[in-house]
């Protein structure tokens, strides 16, 4: 199905790279059972992406768990079956949206936390979260993502942000590649960890000007790839001394 549209290598490399972020979701807690779901798009405008197979505990994904399915949940290469959640979520997501070329989705702790919140607002209380000031889309929860109807709306919520924080739900992270959209759900929870553990305090919040968080969010929009270029990288070089078998 990928044949005259994608290299092999690179739809390897990728399913590698999603293997290594699902590993790591699981040794920072991110994970929930064997729920959730990353995704990569394999062609320019999205319609094909690598999806794991539904069943498989994180701290166990091996890249070869890794579908390659369109966004109408038809499964093109592999074997297995897939959430319909992911399928719905994640088919509409890269269907209207092809700049998001990787799509993580969680419920990771602290995020969750604050989406459960009556105002579940991130708040630019230092310089990590306010990274994400002006990036997020705040979307209402109306039952679990069992339709392409309801993936249709969050996709149309999204527009232009780089995340959604979806309420009594969970977070998803849409970024250009898979070593970047990691690092910005590995920073989405230290910066909802941090105002958990500011707002836990009942003292007052030393919350950034609009001005100073605007400011601050545009530096990192400059430098966002230079700053975190690094990381995933790193990750995947612990995983290659200690779980190897994460890359067949």
């Amino acid at each position: 199905a990928t044949s005259g549209m994608v290299g092999e290598k690179k739809v390897r490399s990728e399913a590698i790279q999603l293997a290594a972020a699902c590993r790591w979701a699981a040794r920072l807690g991110y994970h929930e059972a064997v729920a959730n779901h990353f995704s990569c798009a394999i062609n320019e405008d999205g319609s094909q992406f690598l999806l794991h197979r539904h069943g498989v505990h994180w701290s166990r994904m091996r890249a070869s768990d890794f579908l390659v399915v369109d966004c109408d949940g038809n499964i093109l290469e592999g074997e297995g079956k897939i959430d319909i959640t992911a399928a719905c979520i994640h088919g509409e997501m890269h269907r209207r949206i092809p700049t998001a070329r990787c799509i993580l989705h969680t419920h990771q702790p602290y995020v969750t936390a604050l989406t459960s919140l009556e105002d579940m607002q991130l708040l630019p209380l230092n310089q990590t979260s306010a990274r994400f000031y002006g990036q997020i889309a705040y979307v209402d929860f109306n039952n679990i993502v069992s339709t392409r109807e309801e993936g249709a709306r969050l996709a149309e919520l999204v527009k232009d942000k780089q995340i959604v924080m979806m309420a009594n739900h969970g977070v998803t992270v849409l970024g250009p590649n898979v070593s970047e959209a990691f690092d910005a759900l590995y920073y989405m929870e230290k910066a909802a960890e941090n105002q958990v553990l500011a707002m836990s305090t009942n003292r007052p919040l030393r919350v950034m000007s609009h001005e100073l968080a605007t400011a601050t969010a545009e530096s990192w929009r400059e430098n966002v790839t230079a700053w975190t270029q690094d990381h995933f990288p790193a990750l995947m070089g612990i995983l290659d001394s200690e779980e190897p078998e994460y890359a067949t």
